[in-house]
Order: C-alpha cells, then structure tokens, then sequence
C-alpha cells in the first residue's frame, strides 16, 4: 500500500530540481501524487475502509496547498507541475 523506498527514489530523481533535492514542492507534490493513486486503488477494492479514506483527504488536502503554495510563487513551475502529473487546475 506504501510506496517502495525504489519508487520513491526514481519520483525524487525525476522532478528534483538540484541534486539532493528532496524538499522542493515539485517533489513533495509528485510523491503526495504516487501516494494519492495507490490508495485510491486500494480504496477501490476496499469501499468501507474509512480510516484509508481518512488518509487520502488529508494527502489531497496537502497537495493542494502545495500546489497553491507553488502558484503563487511561480506560476510557469506551476503549469509545468500540472501538466507533467496530468492533474486538473
């Protein structure tokens, strides 16, 4: 259900902007993503797993200040963000 230490590494090689970057909300937004997709899979299987469903609001909700967070500062890293997760505006 969690993502693999391997998965993870490969999703902070893709959108880290400078080596060792971790922190960037390029990279938080990309892993929040991952995660998102994982438990709505699961969430597709498992319709009354509340708790699992708790989860998930609470990472969308992460996500989205992130990526309010990140148009407001720069609006071009933004759409390339958006574009590059297929997320909507």
């Amino acid at each position: 259900m969690a993502l693999t230490k391997n998965q993870k590494s490969q999703i902070i090689k893709d959108f880290a902007i400078f080596a060792n970057d971790t922190g960037s909300p390029e990279v938080q937004v990309a892993l929040l993503t991952a995660s998102v997709q994982e438990l709505t899979d699961h969430l597709k299987k498992h319709k009354k797993d509340n708790h699992s469903r708790r989860g998930l609001l609470k990472q969308v909700a992460k996500r989205r200040r992130l990526l309010n967070f990140l148009k407001d500062r720069s609006g071009d890293r933004y759409t390339k963000l958006i574009e590059r997760l297929g997320l909507s505006k």
